[in-house]
């Protein structure tokens, strides 16, 4: 011990720069830093989706594995039976097409009979002034056919008779 105190201290030198701006800087960035610092609510909620995206990864990869497996361990089934799955899948490809086809006939067809009695009785569904509008624009239509050809008929009729004046 008694050496120890008789030794000379050394120092250090002294640096050059300024330790207020250094400590300054510190400070800032400490204060910026702890405003970013993320709550319990977010952290517990960065936890949460590194475990689920963790479990959801291993069940990734189970599946596949399993998928693997069952595909090496059943090839030979899947190859001896072949000839059977192109007739079975096409008899079950056009049974559903026909059920499906025939359900969403069956729907469009309630539609437009649920459509078509709202409209006679008067309730103006949806779309009925559309359909008003093109059945008047169909009755002037026909109506000015009719002129039209009440008008020129005439004008054919005498240039026949011009034509062919025995006619």
């Amino acid at each position: 011990m008694a050496d120890r105190q008789t030794q000379p201290a050394t120092q250090r030198p002294s640096r050059t720069t300024n330790t207020t701006t250094t400590t300054t800087s510190t400070n800032t960035f400490l204060k910026k830093l702890h405003e970013h610092v993320p709550n319990s609510t977010q952290l517990i909620g960065l936890l949460t989706l590194v475990v689920s995206g963790g479990i959801l990864l291993i069940f990734t990869g189970l599946t596949i594995t399993t998928s693997i497996l069952a595909l090496i361990f059943f090839t030979p089934l899947i190859i001896i039976s072949s000839p059977l799955w192109l007739p079975i899948g096409t008899v079950i490809f056009i049974a559903t097409a026909g059920f499906l086809s025939m359900c969403g006939f069956g729907v469009g067809t309630l539609a437009t009979v649920t459509w078509l009695y709202k409209y006679v009785r008067g309730t103006h569904p949806i779309g009925s002034d559309g359909v008003d509008y093109a059945r008047s624009r169909i009755a002037n239509t026909a109506s000015h056919v009719k002129d039209y050809a009440k008008e020129y008929g005439g004008y054919l009729q005498s240039k026949v008779k011009d034509a062919a004046p025995s006619a």
